[in-house]
């Protein structure tokens, strides 16, 4: 949980401010984890900080429903193309990705629980 919210302090994802009279904050939630090795064993113990937008109303809290993918055609298209001129291809992961795109909408959450500032 340090090291989720570490993450969000590194990438500057949000400022503590009082909720403005009209606004209403989106709750936040832990989702716990568990990775285990090939045997099955418990190898770490991991933990993701996410909003439960769920709860929010289309119209009032958004009006656009996006996620930043590439299409499968543009995928197939890549893959055959590289394989076609005999590039190698690598796999790579963007350690907290969604926490790199900057948003124009306001939006207010709730602090996780047991890690309030006051």
């Amino acid at each position: 949980m340090q090291e989720e919210l570490q993450q969000f302090q590194n990438q500057r994802v949000w400022v503590l401010v009082d909720l403005p009279e009209g606004k209403h904050a989106i709750g936040t939630k832990w989702i716990l984890k568990n990775k285990r090795d090939a045997r099955g064993i418990v190898c770490r113990n991991k933990a993701r900080l996410v909003a439960q937008g769920h709860r929010q109303e289309e119209g009032i809290d958004y009006n656009d429903v996006f996620a930043s993918v590439a299409m499968v055609e543009a995928i197939r298209l890549f893959l055959a193309f590289a394989s076609y001129i005999g590039f190698m291809v690598y796999q790579m992961d963007v350690k907290s990705a969604f926490l790199n795109e900057e948003i124009q909408e306001e939006v207010y959450v709730t602090q996780p629980k047991g890690f309030e500032d006051p």
